[in-house]
């Protein structure tokens, strides 16, 4: 019988994750698969009981489960009791399920991919559900953290729980620009429908050094990478991130952990057209 893993979410619409994990398992010579299993919220415990009694090696969890995920393990990585969140679940052979948290991880080796040395100040926009992770990833690399988010007490939050880092205003963050040497954007600004946001304007006090990333990776060049790259700056896309998020989860129920090479990465591409 193949080893079985799958993504759960809802809706479903746009992962991408089979595509990752069935190509390292054809890589690595693997006889697994990796399926999608659209969850509703209310199937959710049930669903996930299912799959584990069925003989599955765990599951992603992406929106709306990632909090449902952090309730239902018995244990959680330190990852992901910092994230608060959970979207990896690994069925352990004695019937308990661990929660992992790679989202932080990801972004950080996606960072490194792209070439870049961790920045020593990070500004963050943005306070939804992968922005704590990102966040937490960068305290405990050693940045300086300041985030800004549209409802301050969400940015409140995390900063709370992750015991790090300052909240500035939303419409001041573009003043904090000048001594930013990492802008991250977790928020849904640039992703489809949600252009009209004036990025370039927004750079206009970036100091050139100043490296530029966006965790959305539909479309691949968001407004925010364009107006990076059209200034001259270091800008690094959500693909990454993506990429590297799945590779502990592949490596927890696969076996290998997996190279993030350029092949997978076009093929990635192909289908963000």
């Amino acid at each position: 019988m193949p080893k079985l893993a799958a993504v759960t979410g809802w809706p479903l619409t746009y992962t991408r994750s089979p595509i990752l994990h069935n190509y390292w398992c054809a890589r690595y010579g693997i006889d697994g698969l990796y399926l999608r299993l659209p969850l509703a919220p209310e199937d959710f415990e049930p669903g996930i009981r299912a799959l584990q009694a069925l003989g599955f090696a765990g599951l992603n969890v992406t929106i709306p489960h990632k909090e449902a995920a952090f309730a239902l393990v018995d244990r959680r990585t330190p990852p992901a009791q910092r994230a608060g969140s959970v979207n990896t679940l690994i069925f352990e052979a004695d019937g308990t399920v661990t929660g992992d948290c790679t989202d932080g991880v990801g972004y950080i080796d996606s960072l490194k991919e792209a070439g870049v040395s961790l920045p020593r100040r990070a500004l963050v926009l943005g306070a939804g559900g992968a922005s704590r992770a990102v966040c937490a990833a960068l305290l405990d690399a050693g940045c300086t953290l300041t985030l800004a988010n549209r409802t301050p007490s969400r940015a409140e939050a995390i900063v709370s729980a992750l015991e790090g880092g300052d909240v500035i205003a939303w419409e001041d963050w573009t003043g904090h620009l000048p001594d930013a040497e990492l802008l991250v954007n977790t928020t849904s600004l640039g992703m489809k429908g949600q252009e009209g946001f004036d990025w370039g304007d927004c750079l206009t006090q970036a100091a050139p050094s100043l490296v530029v990333s966006d965790i959305v990776y539909m479309p691949l060049e968001t407004p925010l990478l364009a107006a990076a790259r059209a200034r001259g700056l270091k800008a690094v896309d959500g693909l990454g991130m993506l990429i590297h998020q799945a590779r502990p989860g592949f490596a927890a129920w696969f076996g290998p952990y997996p190279e993030a090479d350029a092949i997978l990465r076009a093929r990635l591409v192909e289908t963000l057209d």
